[in-house]
């Protein structure tokens, strides 16, 4: 069998796994290569059944997937995902300072990359900020970065990502949307390649019971480091 996955949240009728960065949701179209990771069939073979996705969060993305282990169990719940009756909570670093402690960036956006502009809403709270004594472009002679909580109230695609790439605070490691200077200056000085966003909370009621759930994933060892090495200060609630 090949390697098993972290759940971190199961009941009767869902779980939940923190997804590391690299790994599928499920099979798409676009990412056909034999030996992908895919969260949906690795899980069918760690546990002996079909589980069905409810959402799916980006390749470069770590953070929570919430599956059904039935499809009764996954249609029950899937309509409150296109509502903000099911919140979540991401974690990413930032270029720069943000103009505020909080706000929200409400740039219109197509649902997919292409096709028709829509409302989209992404509301953020400044975790930490730091300013290291290193260059990153030609205009400045130190960094500056930001730790941000992020809400997402709508769901378009790389919503996060697009949205911090139109106010011009890039998420770190982000190779479609983000900044080539900043990608290339954490990997020179840092030896990183990864991104920084993490899906962190996830919140739902259970359809049947109203039963609230609330479920939490730890930041993955890379992203920590990096924190530690940028001086940012992450205190989880």
């Amino acid at each position: 069998m090949e390697e098993s996955i972290d759940i971190i949240f199961e009941n009767e009728n869902y779980l939940a796994i923190n997804k590391p960065v690299g790994m599928l949701v499920h099979r798409t179209n676009i990412a056909f290569e034999e030996h992908a990771l895919i969260a949906e069939r690795i899980l069918k073979q760690q546990l002996g059944f079909k589980v069905f996705p409810l959402h799916r969060i980006d390749r470069p993305t770590s953070g929570i997937v919430l599956f059904g282990k039935s499809s009764d169990a996954a249609s029950a719940l899937q309509p409150q995902f296109t509502t903000e009756k099911v919140k979540k909570l991401y974690l990413c670093i930032v270029r720069g300072h943000m103009p505020t402690a909080h706000g929200i960036l409400d740039f219109p956006l197509s649902k997919k990359l292409e096709g028709e502009l829509r409302e989209a809403r992404t509301e953020f709270w400044t975790l930490s900020e730091t300013e290291i004594p290193f260059s990153s472009s030609d205009r400045y002679l130190t960094s500056r970065y930001s730790l941000l909580k992020v809400y997402p109230h709508t769901g378009r695609m790389h919503q996060i990502r697009r949205h911090m790439a139109k106010a011009r605070h890039y998420v770190i490691g982000d190779t479609t949307h983000g900044d080539n200077k900043q990608n290339n200056f954490f990997r020179d000085r840092f030896g990183s390649t990864q991104m920084y966003l993490h899906a962190w909370k996830l919140a739902f009621k259970e359809p049947n019971t109203g039963q609230q759930i609330d479920i939490t994933a730890d930041l993955p060892t890379h992203f920590t480091d990096m924190l530690q090495k940028l001086s940012l200060e992450f205190k989880p609630l």
